[in-house]
């Protein structure tokens, strides 16, 4: 299902960029700790990405990597969890869901399904090889493939139904 949305890219002298990157963030933090009261609930659902994603594709590039940085970040240092050794993959690929997502909405101009599911794939794809690079193993930078299958899907899904629906300005 396709559907045509209005999409915005304000730029940074702009303060609607830092408001609304500041509510992404906020759902980025308060999403993770909703995720993190049951078992594996972060790895399995990958809630941080999730604001990130709305964020890029809905609000543009800006916006996106402003929240792709602070919500790792914050998170981290809130409630350290991340931990500081899978901060740099995590923040690796929340910067390049930051990217995919806004090019795939200011080339297309729509939020489908499929573009999202492309948007998803790309970064996990990237991201896992940056994340081998950086830890050194296949096995544990291919975690969100292994496990976190339901998160791809809830950022798919999650994340089509916001962007058309929830934000409609």
């Amino acid at each position: 299902m396709q559907t045509t949305v209005k999409l915005h890219s304000p730029g940074y002298g702009e303060a609607k960029t830092y408001l609304a990157a500041a509510l992404f963030v906020a759902g980025n933090i308060a999403l993770p700790q909703l995720f993190h009261t049951v078992r594996l609930g972060g790895p399995t659902w990958l809630p941080i990405y999730f604001f990130t994603l709305v964020a890029a594709y809905k609000y543009g590039w800006r916006t996106g990597l402003l929240t792709a940085l602070a919500s790792p970040a914050a998170n981290a240092l809130l409630f350290g969890r991340p931990a500081a050794a899978a901060l740099p993959a995590i923040l690796l690929k929340s910067v390049l869901l930051a990217g995919a997502a806004s090019y795939a909405a200011a080339r297309y101009r729509r939020a489908s399904l499929g573009l999202l599911t492309a948007v998803v794939l790309f970064y996990q794809t990237v991201g896992t090889l940056g994340e081998w690079a950086l830890a050194g193993s296949f096995h544990a930078a291919a975690q969100d493939f292994r496990i976190g299958l339901p998160g791809m899907l809830l950022q798919i899904f999650g994340g089509w139904a916001f962007i058309n629906f929830a934000i409609r300005k």
